[in-house]
């Protein structure tokens, strides 16, 4: 099919949405007329806009659709006679080796190639530190917008809280909104001053009322300012795990919003329609990940509105393209070369499912294990801990590149070891395991230890408001925990290993540690740890040992009590 009659095709699809996809309900109004002014000319739209929106591309640069094909399906759209905007919800800027190397760099001139018009920034686009942070933003040939990213000691926005585009006399608003969960999401030193004290939040300290006052004000703010629609980029998912700042709950909670282009969760959602506090549904939409799908907003001459997403689009602007693969060789050599080999597929997801399941984050797998155990092998320690959500992606049967362990650990975090009480060990476990089966990016891969999640017990974890850890207040989930083939002893002084992420810095929200003893302190880039191991520790070959996908046994669900 020639690319003009796909594009079209699309916009046919997408029209028939605007039916069962409308913005606003209509309510019958009864007014007394009096007089009959003179009609005054609206401002309206002479030709459809497409709004494009990507989220979570997490350095997909080339993959699926691609850059190359973001670029091709805009310029359709302009030769089909339509404004288009582009847009990102977030996320865009880490995830695999042409990120880590850059940090971040790279991923913003591609985005300035293709011609974005404006992003609200996702929590990994703070993975390189909050000085990197702004430079990215300073790089940025388009706005990055939030409304809630505070600086806490003014109380002001950070970032602009929306930007304007107007197509003809037609204003369209995009409000940036930030997980207020970022903090604990990404490296929460990077929020604080060197004394440890936070001086930014994202409107979380005072409770969810207070994170919807803050994005109302801002959709006031562009109503007031002209705007005939208000489109909210955000970057909130839909995930149970960050309730009460989901995108559906911010609908509920908020007025005078249109469409919610969201982000964070990879959900796929062409068009779901949520009743905000005036009873009025408001579209919510968001692609997925990693370029799979690319969305298509539309919003037509007469008014009416509709999502869509576009997948299978396999055109591509030959000049992005030649771009990216200008910025690709060079480091192209450096992550083709091999370092090791597996004689076993180690895996994140669920074998065998489509979509995939992503499982490294509530249960153990042998990617897991092979990462624990190497953070427990470099340093001596008894016991390693990992992260689910710093394990990013599985390693095929064959032979191991430094790119695929980049892309395993793509966030540059570093070696460290502290002492650590049983208790605290048990802390940790239980913070982990609290949103078990749902998925939870600090869920524990560990190395040195077994323990058991009785899921059927509600978790009694308590977190503060930036979802740090401050207690357990009943009955642990996490039972029989065995150090080697010894229970663990809560009074005792373990030695512990992970990555300066967790130990020092309380990612995820694991405080328990941050005033312990380090022993080693960031000594060696994450990605390092896993290859030494591999070559040092396992003679350069993942072997038997770890064939089994879900692992050996370290954590074992208990779904009933006994």
């Amino acid at each position: 099919m020639m690319l003009r009659k796909l594009t079209v095709f699309l916009l046919v699809i997408l029209l028939a949405f605007s039916f069962a996809c409308k913005a606003k309900t209509e309510e019958p109004v009864v007014a007394e007329v009096t007089a009959t002014p003179e009609p005054t000319p609206e401002p309206a739209l002479d030709k459809d806009l497409a709004i494009l929106y990507t989220n979570d591309v997490h350095c997909a640069v080339d993959s699926a659709i691609g850059y190359a094909g973001v670029a091709a399906l805009k310029m359709q759209l302009l030769a089909d006679d339509c404004y288009v905007a582009l847009v990102d919800a977030g996320d865009a800027v880490q995830g695999d080796a042409i990120g880590t190397l850059s940090k971040g760099s790279y991923i913003i001139d591609i985005m300035n190639e293709v011609g974005y018009d404006v992003m609200t920034p996702g929590n990994h686009e703070f993975d390189y530190g909050m000085d990197r942070f702004m430079e990215l933003r300073d790089m940025a040939k388009f706005p990055i917008i939030s409304a809630n990213f505070m600086d806490s000691a003014t109380g002001k926005p950070v970032l602009d809280p929306y930007t304007m585009l107007t197509f003809n006399g037609i204003n369209v608003a995009f409000v940036g909104v930030s997980s207020p969960m970022t903090i604990s999401t990404s490296t929460p030193t990077f929020f604080q001053d060197a004394n440890g004290n936070f001086i930014y939040d994202f409107s979380q300290k005072d409770g969810e009322k207070a994170f919807f006052a803050v994005v109302q004000a801002a959709v006031d703010a562009a109503t007031a300012a002209g705007a005939d629609y208000v489109i909210a980029l955000t970057h909130l998912g839909i995930d149970a795990a960050t309730s009460p700042y989901t995108s559906s709950e911010l609908i509920e909670n908020t007025k005078g919003i249109d469409v919610v282009i969201d982000g964070h969760s990879h959900s796929t959602i062409e068009c779901e329609r949520v009743k905000n506090l005036d009873g009025d549904r408001v579209l919510l939409t968001q692609t997925g990940t990693k370029l799979e799908k690319v969305g298509l907003l539309y919003i037509t001459k007469d008014g009416s509105i509709s999502t869509g997403l576009v997948s299978d689009f396999m055109d591509k602007d030959p000049e992005t393209e030649a771009y990216i693969a200008q910025i690709q060789a060079q480091f192209e050599e450096l992550l083709n070369e091999v370092v090791a080999r597996t004689d076993v597929e180690l895996i994140i997801f669920e074998p065998g499912t489509d979509p995939a399941v992503r499982i490294v984050r509530n249960t153990e797998t042998n990617l897991g294990d092979l990462c624990a155990d190497a953070y427990r092998y470099i340093s001596g320690a008894d016991i390693a801990f990992v992260n689910g959500g710093g394990i990013r992606t599985s390693i095929p049967m064959g032979d191991i590149t430094y790119g695929q362990i980049i892309k395993v650990h793509p966030f540059g975090n570093e070696l460290c070891m502290v002492e650590a009480t049983g208790q605290e060990i048990l802390d940790a476990l239980e913070m982990g395991a609290r949103a078990t089966p749902a998925e939870n990016g600090g869920f524990l891969q560990v190395s040195g230890l077994t323990y058991e999640i009785h899921t059927y017990l509600p978790s009694t974890v308590t977190l503060d408001e930036n979802n740090m850890f401050v207690s357990v207040d009943g009955e642990y989930r996490v039972k029989n925990v065995m150090v080697g083939t010894e229970p663990l002893d809560l009074a005792k002084t373990y030695t512990l290993a992970c990555h300066n992420y967790l130990l020092k810095s309380a990612g995820d929200g694991y405080t328990m540690f941050q005033d312990n003893n380090f022993l080693l302190d960031s000594i060696m880039i994450d990605n390092q740890v896993l290859i030494n191991f591999i070559i040092d520790g396992l003679s350069g070959v993942v072997g038997a040992d770890y064939a089994d996908p879900h692992g050996q046994g370290r954590i074992v669900a208990v779904e009933t009590a006994p």
